[in-house]
């Protein structure tokens, strides 16, 4: 994981979230799933490209349980777009990068 992408636990999701003033991409996943592992180098190469656009977190579902269940996550990874703190839309599985790049690009067009 590089410096574009954050890792976020719960005591600082209000902050690097909810309060963001861009627009912010948050990854659910765990160490152990697979799916994971091909999803992150999609979100950490989106990351570069929007830098300064917008921001991507990533949350540990094991140890951030809180978050998860707050949120529903019942699959991970599951990646979530966020606008002025709310959830705009939802990815949930490992989907091609255009997928993510698309839900990403309407974030800053909004």
């Amino acid at each position: 994981m590089g410096e574009t992408v954050t890792q976020v636990g719960s005591n600082q999701f209000e902050g690097e979230v909810v309060k963001s003033g861009l627009p912010v991409v948050v990854d659910f996943y765990a160490d152990w799933c697979g799916p994971c592992r091909m999803v992150g180098p999609i979100i950490e190469s989106l990351s570069q490209e929007f830098a300064g656009r917008v921001k991507f977190v990533k949350i540990d579902t094991d140890a951030n349980q809180d978050l998860a269940a707050k949120f529903g996550i019942m699959s991970i990874p599951t990646v979530m777009f966020f606008s002025n703190g709310k959830v705009k839309d939802t990815v949930i599985g490992a989907a091609p990068a255009s997928v993510f790049k698309a839900k990403v690009a309407s974030l800053v067009t909004r």
